[in-house]
């Protein structure tokens, strides 16, 4: 019988009778696995059981999947990730691999292959670790130094170097940094920067997003009234725009 290392696997998929056949053959092939039915459970799974790979929906209720995506690579650039989806199109495939998904499968899919998908990211992400120290696959591209203007940002240290001075970044506004730099020149709307950023799901009338906006532009503009990086969309949102 074949021997292998007993990994956790979180499923993150809304109709049940996939999710439990999935969840009853990735058991089969000798790892545990958990089930999410939507976007809000999937990130609190994610935090609270720390799984080793992720088969991700993108049309689930609440927090859409491409949310989630963009959540958990904010903080975790190094969980692989296979999106399971009905969006076929190749427009949807890119927008995933954008996100940083490793793995792309749309339904209806064979068994079979799936299952050879997961053993082969799990197995890559072993030989990653070990050669290299990291399991890294995919992940957003933020460097590890980000410059804008006279701004500059040092993820690895958590310091913004800018006009202030040097100012230590808590871990929300790194995370939300990332959310604007890997959509620069992208409308946000606060509503996506809420489920995207704090995993937050439907209408909500927190101001949150509006006072991190404040404290970016007391950080890093010129003058925060006149808004050059960090700019306000009328009945929108938000737009990072670095140039």
């Amino acid at each position: 019988m074949r021997r292998f290392d007993k990994k956790r696997i979180l499923i993150v998929e809304d109709e049940k009778h996939i999710a439990e056949g999935l969840r009853l053959n990735i058991s089969f092939q000798g790892h545990d696995a958990m089930i999410a039915e939507n976007g809000t459970s999937a990130l609190q799974l994610w935090k609270e059981w720390n799984p080793d790979l992720i088969v991700l929906d993108i049309m689930l209720p609440g927090i859409d999947g491409l949310s989630v995506l963009q959540n958990i690579r904010l903080e975790d650039e190094q969980i692989p990730i296979l999106i399971l989806s009905a969006k076929t199109t190749v427009d949807d495939k890119i927008k995933g691999l954008s996100y940083g998904v490793d793995d792309y499968m749309t339904k209806p899919f064979k068994l079979e292959e799936f299952l050879l998908r997961i053993e082969r990211m799990l197995k890559r992400v072993s030989l990653y670790k070990t050669e290299n120290g990291s399991n890294h696959l995919n992940g957003l591209s933020v460097p590890k130094i980000y410059e804008f203007g006279t701004n500059r940002v040092n993820f690895e240290k958590s310091k913004a170097f800018c006009k202030r001075g040097e100012i230590n970044l808590t871990e929300q506004e790194i995370k939300l940094l990332k959310l604007f730099i890997t959509n620069k020149g992208k409308p946000l709307s606060r509503k996506k920067l809420l489920e995207i950023g704090w995993g937050y799901a439907g209408v909500t009338s927190t101001r949150t997003v509006d006072n991190f906006i404040v404290r970016f532009r007391k950080y890093f503009e010129d003058n925060p009234k006149k808004p050059v990086f960090f700019k306000s969309l009328r009945s929108v949102g938000y737009m990072f725009n670095p140039d």
